[in-house]
């Protein structure tokens, strides 16, 4: 591995419902579009897209659902939850710190929310790799999941 890769899913859709009452009764769910896969560099996202990673013609989706919700401390939820790629589902925990509440310009109440987590590709069956000339293997092991959440109240 000589450098990081940056990229995103660019279709995506989330819902969740929080329980200000009861933490415990919140939840939340995110669908992740694997074609939609986006690091910047064609031939890549469709390796990426092949048999040899996500394999997006048998398994379309990358899916996360949490199975509990609880508070920190003032600012940070802990997530726990179970992410799923290919035919593989592990669990994954998550903090994600609010970065703000506020109402929109267009009168939607939107909480702000900031995390990152990593996983071993490997745990989730992203096996492929292949060796470099000077050492070491083209792929890295360790992927870091950053994310940003921007959530809307829904009535």
């Amino acid at each position: 591995m000589v450098t990081n890769v940056r990229g995103t899913f660019d279709e995506f859709e989330g819902s969740g419902v929080v329980d200000t009452d009861d933490l415990s009764a919140s939840h939340a769910t995110v669908v992740m579009q694997a074609a939609s896969i986006n690091t910047g560099a064609a031939d890549r996202d469709a390796h990426l897209r092949s048999a040899d990673f996500f394999d997006v013609e048998t398994y379309p989706e990358v899916r996360y659902s949490t199975t509990s919700v609880e508070r920190v401390d003032e600012e940070t939820f802990r997530l726990d939850g179970e992410l799923t790629i290919k035919d593989v589902t592990r669990p994954l925990s998550v903090e994600l710190t609010s970065t703000g509440l506020a109402q929109d310009p267009f009168g939607n109440l939107r909480a702000g929310f900031e995390g990152e987590t990593s996983i071993n590709r490997k745990d989730w069956g992203l096996t492929w790799n292949a060796a470099l000339e000077t050492g070491g293997v083209l792929v890295g092991e360790k992927i870091k999941l950053v994310l940003d959440v921007s959530a809307i109240k829904s009535v």
